[in-house]
């Protein structure tokens, strides 16, 4: 079982868009350089999280889109909802009459299981716990280049060097 784009563009989108806000709307075609989407498809994408109550779209100079809510009150099982619709394995789970075997089926209870498990993890991470796992030092980062850590001493042929912000010690 893979899961569309939708959902793995979109997360990504709202994490990307969760780090370079900074309280101002963020202009999809930044979004989509960053991300590696196209624009027509990124507004595909941004579009059902601004009718789901997500996003906020604000249009003319300094336009772009924001987040509604913190973060951390973002449960990402809306956001599939959202942009993937039923996490259902099959039609039996969610709808038992759409096949006769339903009530003796022998893999309908499997069905169900993964079904239970996928909105398990997905009931229990938010948005906030998605921009923590984000590798800040990874070159396509969502995160702004304010928020990237300063990196350690790196060691060539025997020399540290330090980056000119970080102070040499003796």
């Amino acid at each position: 079982m893979r899961l569309g784009t939708r959902p793995r563009y979109g997360m990504r989108a709202l994490v990307d868009i969760a780090t370079h806000s900074r309280n101002e709307p963020v202009r999809l075609k930044e979004i989509a350089r960053r991300q590696d989407v196209s624009l027509s498809y990124l507004e595909h994408i941004v579009g059902p999280l601004i009718s789901g109550g997500i996003l906020r779209s604000t249009r003319g100079p300094g336009g772009g889109v924001s987040l509604l809510r913190r973060p951390k009150d973002i449960p990402l099982r809306e956001v599939m909802g959202l942009l993937e619709g039923s996490l259902s394995t099959t039609d039996c789970v969610i709808h038992p009459e759409v096949c006769p075997r339903s009530s003796h089926c022998a893999t309908r209870s499997l069905w169900t299981e993964l079904a239970d498990a996928m909105h398990a993890v997905f009931d229990s991470r938010t948005l906030a716990d998605l921009m923590r796992g984000d590798d800040e030092k990874a070159e396509d980062s969502c995160a702004p280049e304010s928020f990237k850590r300063l990196h350690n001493p790196v060691s060539r042929s025997g020399v540290t060097e330090f980056s000119e912000t970080q102070e040499k010690q003796p």
